[in-house]
């Protein structure tokens, strides 16, 4: 065996014993007469010691040669240690060690592989293989596979079986773009890579498996960002004979028992919004609850006076920022600047200062006198001593903003604390939204999504007032999890290709064996996926999924790692009958 114990699992009952340890070594401290080696592996750190009267000289030599992450085995005897060290779990023993064996040395490596690293994150993505090594990604990843096995095993309790669908399929025009692989035996055509397995999972219910999970890779070609890699992970499920309801409470119980197994959080019901109010209280369908901050439309109490901006304006909304009352007119004006960044866009900001006597001061207070200042407070629900903030314009643009800024606000307050959870359902979304660029209808989720049965007369009369049977899972202001009742009916499916602009003959090649199947008796059925790596680092207690991924990608989508992507060679293009431009 080249080990024996590991290095986080020595204490003071091991005394006299003798054992085999194997890892890296993680610094090394030279007394001249004494050498103290940090000896790390996955599961922690063990102090090594070498000195001129108990160490062979051979070995003591060969000791002051180690270098920072060489791979080394040592057998020894575990002694109490001199000084012990309480932040350490074998903080109480070290290693007399009598046998060394150097099993790979190790060139310096580019930064240091301590918690609090010296490596940029470019480099540490270049060396990825070193960085896992670091406490914070690999515990990441630990943490990762712990929620995955809570994962499974919660389905698995609840009849759910796992099923593997196809990661070479056929490209569909809907949603993201593909990614795409040439067929070398099938001249001039393309598979492409799943940004779902959609179709797949329905046809499993066709196929009568009622309970369908997978912890799929999906891939989508668009634009990144901390949350977002070209190729991520769903918790990908579906149900047959189901209602909304039911697939809401099975996946809330699964999101309960995450929390509670993983965290140690109990959670009552979850709370539900429908999108139109969460739109009008937050501006966004995905509204970070744990703090306040909603909105107050102010129209009624702002226009029909003499400031032509909110006069002209189709929404005047507000907020009350707590405690922000004193802020000083600096700090204000850097907030003024904030929204009229080209990310957020506005063209400028009203505001109000709610003084602890009562009165208010704006910086509009020519247009508006006290009166109208009150109700400005009394309908964002301001106290003496918040500050209103107001912005006003386009309806859309304008909640846009302004949920923005809500966020960028709560971030500053520290109002998003990453230990509280604070789950909620948003329902009935739209059925379809309207696309400028092709001057017709898509889908909000996909175009398998079944309409509210009392709305579908509206598919005729007024199709963007359809609401769909959809319901998404929104944590901390993160959508982790979405998912719809599925049309199972050949007509109603052909209704809705009609309504997205597609030709029966688009159709029919697009998606003519789902067609087909529902043709031999498809179940209602409805589903749910959970963006595993969002939903991972959420409950880790950070933002970014990066350090949740094995191999993560960079903003540009690169793994800059392995260089890919990368040119192939002429050879292969020639086979894949590809001629580049």
């Amino acid at each position: 065996m080249y080990r024996s114990h590991n290095c986080g699992e020595l204490n003071a009952s091991h005394i006299n014993q003798e054992v085999t340890l194997a890892g890296w070594v993680q610094k090394s401290r030279n007394k001249g007469f004494m050498i103290w080696v940090d000896l790390r592996d996955r599961y922690g750190i063990t102090q090594l010691i070498f000195d001129t009267d108990r160490t062979q000289k051979e070995v003591f030599d060969r000791t002051a040669s180690l270098g920072r992450e060489f791979v080394i085995q040592v057998k020894g005897t575990v002694i109490e240690r001199e000084s012990k060290n309480p932040g350490m779990a074998t903080g109480d023993i070290e290693i007399l060690v009598s046998e060394l064996t150097i099993l790979n040395a190790s060139i310096l490596p580019p930064f240091s592989i301590e918690d609090e690293t010296d490596g940029g994150e470019e480099l540490r993505m270049k060396y990825r293989y070193l960085d896992i090594r670091r406490n914070p990604v690999k515990n990441s990843l630990i943490f990762r596979h712990k929620v995955g096995i809570e994962v499974r095993n919660y389905l698995s309790a609840q009849g759910f079986i796992e099923v593997e669908t196809p990661v070479l399929i056929k490209s569909t025009p809907e949603g993201a773009r593909d990614f795409v692989v040439p067929s070398r035996m099938n001249e001039g055509q393309f598979y492409a890579l799943p940004q779902s397995p959609q179709t797949f999972k329905q046809l499993l219910m066709v196929g009568g498996m009622d309970k369908y999970f997978q912890i799929v890779k999906c891939f989508r070609d668009e634009d990144l960002r901390a949350d977002r890699q070209p190729e991520f992970t769903q918790i990908d499920c579906e149900m047959a004979f189901v209602e909304q309801e039911d697939i809401i409470l099975t996946f809330e119980g699964l999101a309960s028992h995450l929390l509670k197994e993983i965290k140690g959080i109990e959670t009552g019901p979850f709370p539900r919004m429908t999108y139109d109010e969460a739109m009008k209280k937050y501006g966004n369908d995905k509204p970070d609850i744990r703090f306040g901050m909603e909105f107050g439309e102010l129209n009624e109490v702002t226009q029909h006076k003499d400031f032509a901006v909110f006069n002209t304006s189709e929404l005047v909304v507000g907020i009350a920022v707590p405690g922000a009352g004193a802020y000083t007119r600096k700090q204000i004006d850097e907030l003024i600047e904030w929204v009229k960044r080209p990310q957020v866009g506005a063209s400028g900001m009203v505001y109000a200062k709610y003084e602890a006597d009562g009165s208010i001061k704006s910086s509009v207070d020519k247009f508006y006198d006290q009166a109208d200042l009150q109700q400005w407070a009394e309908i964002t629900g301001a106290k003496p001593g918040d500050l209103i903030l107001v912005l006003s314009g386009d309806a859309h643009k304008t909640r846009t903003r302004m949920s923005a800024l809500r966020m960028e606000l709560a971030t500053r307050l520290g109002l998003r604390n990453p230990e509280e959870f604070a789950p909620l359902w948003v329902v009935d979304f739209p059925l379809l939204e309207w696309d400028e660029d092709t001057s017709r209808f898509h889908a909000m989720h996909h175009p398998f999504t079944s309409p509210k049965p009392e709305d579908m007369p509206l598919l005729e009369t007024n199709p963007a007032a359809v609401r769909a049977n959809a319901y998404d899972l929104v944590l901390n202001g993160n959508e982790i999890g979405g998912g719809s009742i599925r049309i199972h009916d050949k007509a109603t499916q052909s209704l809705m290709f009609k309504y997205l602009g597609f030709t029966e003959e688009q159709a029919k090649a697009q998606f003519g064996f789902l067609m087909d199947a529902f043709q031999f008796g498809a179940p209602p059925h409805g589903g749910l996926a959970f963006g595993f790596d969002r939903l991972v680092a959420i409950l880790g207690g950070q933002e970014t999924i990066r350090d949740f991924i094995a191999f993560p990608k960079n903003n540009s989508g690169r793994d800059v790692m392995i260089d890919a992507p990368s040119a192939i060679d002429n050879t292969q293009l020639d086979e894949l009958h590809i001629k580049l431009k």
